[in-house]
C-alpha cells in the first residue's frame, strides 16, 4: 500500500540511527535512514545497519543496530536506549492531540491510548475474555462512563509491554460494553515511568 507512512527513531548510548517508513508494500519498505534519500529495501536486505526483517502493507519488522523493531502502518513511535540503559519510548501526538501506541498485555497484541486521567489500564470486557482473563473470581464494581454505569472487574495484569517498556503484575479495570477496540494505558502503568512531554512528543522512561 503506497503513500502509507509513519517513522521511527532508535537511539543508541554513543550514536543514533534514524529511519524512516514512508511507504510500505509486501516484501518490501521504503526507508529514509539517517534522513538520506528514501529507498525501497526488499525482505532479507540491510542497508546501513538497518535489515528489513518482514514487510506487508500494513508493518514491518526492521532490525536496527542488532536489535528488533516493529513498525505497524500508521504508529509514530521512537524508541530509545537512554543512560543508565533504563527502557524509553517516545510518542507522537495524532491529528486530535492523542498518543496512541501498540504494545501487549499478557503478550497478546493492544492497541492503547495514552490517559493519564485513568486510574488503571481499562480493557473492555471482550477484549479481557479473549486474552483469557478470568473475569469470575475478579473484584466486581462500577464506573461511570459516558452511557451511564457500567460493570466493571479489577483484575492483575501479569504483564504489560509498550515498546521496550515491560512491566509485571499491573493493576486494571475490565470494563462491561466498552466502546472500540482500544485500551486506556493508565496511571497503574504510568505512575511507574518517568514521563516528559516537549510539544508534541511524549518520552515515557521505565523508573525500575
Amino acid at each position: 500500500m503506497a503513500g502509507a507512512s509513519a517513522w521511527l527513531i532508535l537511539t543508541a548510548t554513543a550514536h543514533a540511527t534514524d529511519v524512516e517508513i514512508s511507504a510500505l508494500f509486501n516484501g518490501k519498505a521504503m526507508l529514509s535512514i539517517n534522513q538520506g534519500s528514501p529507498r525501497v529495501v526488499s525482505v532479507g536486505q540491510t542497508i546501513d545497519g538497518v535489515k528489513l526483517l518482514s514487510a506487508n502493507s500494513s508493518g514491518a519488522v526492521l532490525e536496527v543496530d542488532g536489535k528488533k523493531q516493529t513498525l505497524n502502518l500508521g504508529q509514530s513511535i521512537s524508541t530509545a536506549q537512554v543512560s543508565g540503559n533504563k527502557p524509553s519510548i517516545k510518542l507522537e501526538a495524532d491529528g486530535g492531540g492523542h498518543f496512541l501506541t501498540y504494545g501487549s498485555i499478557n503478550g497478546r497484541p493492544v492497541k492503547f491510548l495514552v490517559d493519564t486521567g485513568a486510574t488503571w489500564i481499562a480493557i473492555s470486557s471482550a477484549h479481557a475474555r479473549a486474552m483469557g482473563i478470568d473475569l469470575d473470581k475478579a473484584q466486581r464494581g462500577a464506573v461511570t462512563t459516558a452511557s451511564g454505569y457500567a460493570r466493571s472487574y479489577r483484575v492483575i495484569l501479569s504483564n504489560v509491554k509498550v515498546g521496550d517498556i515491560s512491566l509485571n503484575l499491573v493493576e486494571a479495570a475490565v470494563i462491561d460494553n466498552m466502546p472500540g477496540d482500544v485500551a486506556l494505558l493508565g496511571n497503574s502503568f504510568l505512575s511507574r515511568l518517568e514521563m516528559k512531554r516537549q510539544g508534541t512528543v511524549l518520552t515515557l522512561t521505565k523508573n525500575y
